[in-house]
């Protein structure tokens, strides 16, 4: 079987540094929310904010909540690697469904942030979908709230804390690899 590490977090919490994390070790990432933007594409709209989670929204609500990890498992199953990471695990029926999918192998690790810090971090990364003041960055926590986030995230297998230096948070991901 695969061994899959799937990473839950709020936005900008680090689950995309988490991922940044396993590539640098040679580890296969997933990333949920290019599937999200993959659609986009498809459906000719720009990669905005409003138009990512629109279509987010749009996928759940039309193919179930766990649609996205749908579309994933057979990128997973594609790549047939040992080890996979699963960047952006947004629901428990997600949770559900790659536990279906892949049983034991399958952890899922919280990654934990407070809102300033994550605002900063979108500040600095300057993605095409992100955020441009604080309040927005609370209207994108509430939207993947209602997707049920949040109790993926209580659900967790390990939970890391995300609130001190770059180095150290990277250090508590290699850990998990180890």
């Amino acid at each position: 079987m695969t061994k899959i590490l799937a990473f839950v977090g709020m936005p900008a919490s680090g689950k995309s540094e988490a991922a940044s994390v396993l590539r640098q070790k040679g580890i296969t990432v997933i990333n949920m929310g290019d599937v999200i933007r993959e659609e986009v594409v498809r459906r000719g709209l720009e990669p905005t904010d409003a138009n990512t989670g629109g279509v987010g929204t749009d996928l759940r609500e039309n193919e179930g909540r766990d649609a996205v990890a749908k579309r994933c498992i057979p990128k997973i199953q594609a790549a047939n690697e040992d080890f996979i990471g699963i960047d952006g695990v947004r629901s428990v029926p997600e949770v559900e469904r790659f536990k279906e999918a892949f049983g034991s192998d399958f952890t899922l690790v919280s990654v934990d942030s407070p809102l300033e810090i994550r605002f900063n971090r979108v500040l600095a990364r300057k993605r095409s979908d992100d955020m441009k003041d604080i309040s927005e960055l609370k209207i994108r926590d509430d939207r993947e709230l209602g997707w049920g986030m949040g109790e993926a995230m209580e659900i967790a297998d390990v939970v890391v804390a995300n609130n001190g230096t770059l180095d150290e948070f990277r250090d508590k991901i290699m850990a998990l690899v180890k």
